[in-house]
């Protein structure tokens, strides 16, 4: 059967991109996000760059907001978010985001060919402090600390990263994980907090991602 036969949602959702192609790059010029090479934007994510702090995205991202655009269900649009004007969001080429919150007081770089399942949450900052007296005070100036999710990780549905995680390269984190330390690379890690459960073989992947 004809693949649009088979799958008319994702024609659907193909001519709602393709109409949504002006607009989307207009939205993400008056964030100060340069639009790359073979994006594809389901629904427009909610930007908050705060002046001075950097967000930025390498070639073929790929963004699922609206409902329809993945079976999973976002339950809400991606979210882009710095918190101060020193903030940087990086994203390497190939990321893909569904439903996604990513929130940077400091900053959190993403690799290459990244992929986050459904509604995972990302966050380098604890947003209000432990102590009571200080919360009280200055309820936004929790401790902050970099987030690195290395080249080829896949992160699965309703994750969620704290400040100062580090997943390595090729590694896997289970469905509904806290993440909260190191993980290394070419592991599956499940669990809260996120635990090695297994190894995995470390593929040679030549050319595989030529188009």
């Amino acid at each position: 059967m004809d693949g649009n036969l088979a799958t008319p949602w994702k024609l659907a959702n193909e001519l709602r991109r393709l109409a949504l192609l002006p607009s989307a790059r207009l939205y993400f010029a008056l964030h100060g996000v340069r639009w790359r090479q073979g994006w594809r934007i389901y629904g427009l994510p909610l930007i908050q760059r705060q002046a001075g702090s950097q967000i930025s995205a390498g070639d073929h991202l790929q963004i699922r907001s609206w409902l329809g655009s993945n079976p999973l269900g976002p339950n809400h649009r991606v979210i882009l978010a710095t918190r101060s004007p020193h903030a940087r969001l990086t994203l390497g080429d190939r990321v893909g985001l569904t439903g996604t919150t990513l929130v940077a007081e400091g900053a959190i770089d993403i690799g290459h060919r990244v992929r986050f399942g459904a509604n995972t949450t990302v966050v380098d900052t604890d947003f209000h402090p432990l102590d009571l007296k200080e919360r009280l005070v200055q309820p936004t100036s929790g401790e902050t600390a970099p987030v690195v999710v290395e080249d080829d990780a896949f992160i699965g549905m309703s994750v969620l990263i704290l400040k100062g995680s580090h997943i390595g390269r090729g590694a896997v984190i289970g469905a509904g994980s806290v993440v909260s330390g190191t993980i290394p690379p070419y592991v599956v890690a499940a669990g809260n907090p996120a635990r090695v459960v297994r190894e995995l073989e470390r593929p040679v992947l030549n050319d595989v991602w030529e188009d």
